[in-house]
């Protein structure tokens, strides 16, 4: 069984990586595995866990990093992100297409470990548009809101560390984003 392949969705927060994750559920020929990370923030009204994120405390985040069971790792605005390893592997080997939704700390550090990852960074059409998708969530006190913003500015020129880049502004990005895949099982396919 081919091994399948590691996608990494990548972008600031705010951006739509959570909508468009959303819209690959419905798309089987793609075969895609969510991996779901673990965090360390508070669960949103809307979030399940084990769904969404799976939310642990700080003490169990740090065990987790000192016994390197993590494919990365990252702490944003205050709290712990990570990708559990084994889950990841144990998906790929399966031969399921693993699709990571994180954020570019982490995303570089898989870069580094698994080169042959698929690096996609969503951007948003502008800054403006950013802040009021962020502020539509109704999630966060405004100090977050503009440390959120702050990061994205120095998230978005790291775009050249990225196969691909997107911009989340038209209905057509799940499609451009699905040929992205495909393409690359072709080339995984025919390829060394």
């Amino acid at each position: 069984m081919k091994k399948g392949l590691l996608i990494v969705l990548s972008g600031p927060s705010g951006v739509g990586k959570g909508t468009i994750r959303e819209l690959f559920v419905h798309k089987p020929e793609l075969n895609i595995a969510f991996s779901i990370s673990m965090t360390t923030r508070k669960k949103r009204e809307t979030e399940i866990d084990g769904v969404h994120y799976r939310f642990v405390s700080e003490e169990t985040f740090l065990e987790a990093i000192a016994n390197d069971e993590f494919l990365e790792y990252a702490e944003f605005v205050g709290h712990y992100y990570g990708t559990p390893l084994k889950e990841v592997e144990e998906l790929r080997e399966q031969g399921k297409n693993v699709l990571l939704e994180i954020e570019v700390q982490g995303a570089l550090q898989i870069k580094e470990k698994c080169p042959d990852a698929l690096m996609i960074f969503v951007v948003p059409p502008s800054l403006e548009e950013l802040r009021r998708r962020i502020l539509n969530r109704k999630s966060e006190p405004e100090s977050i809101i503009a440390q959120r913003l702050e990061k994205a500015q120095s998230e978005m020129e790291l775009t050249g560390q990225y196969k691909y880049v997107v911009c989340n502004d038209d209905p057509q990005l799940a499609a451009d984003i699905i040929s992205i895949i495909i393409a690359r099982h072709m080339e995984s396919d025919i390829g060394p």
